[in-house]
């Protein structure tokens, strides 16, 4: 069996199986902890939002979270992000 590392959800998608919520709950956590690069509470705030809308329970409770560590400008900047890739999957 092959293995691959998912660095963006446009390549998480495999075939003709869509995204999951919990890849995009883990994509958040990859982003808020920085695990492929620098932390990026703008990115992983809109992988939350979009796990959140999918179901995941976790994923709103992580994005409250990091809110807190957020202005007002970058949660809206997230949820535009968020917005923009949802109308385009």
């Amino acid at each position: 069996m092959a293995r691959f590392e998912m660095h963006s959800a446009d390549m998480a998608i495999m075939g003709e199986k869509a995204v999951t919520a919990d890849i995009l709950f883990q994509m958040g956590l990859d982003s808020a902890c920085g695990r492929h690069g620098m932390t990026d509470l703008i990115t992983a705030h809109k992988w939350f939002n979009i796990a959140a809308l999918k179901g995941n329970k976790d994923a709103a409770r992580y994005r409250k979270e990091i809110s807190g560590e957020m202005s007002t400008s970058e949660i809206a900047e997230a949820q535009r992000s968020a917005r923009e890739w949802l109308s385009m999957h």
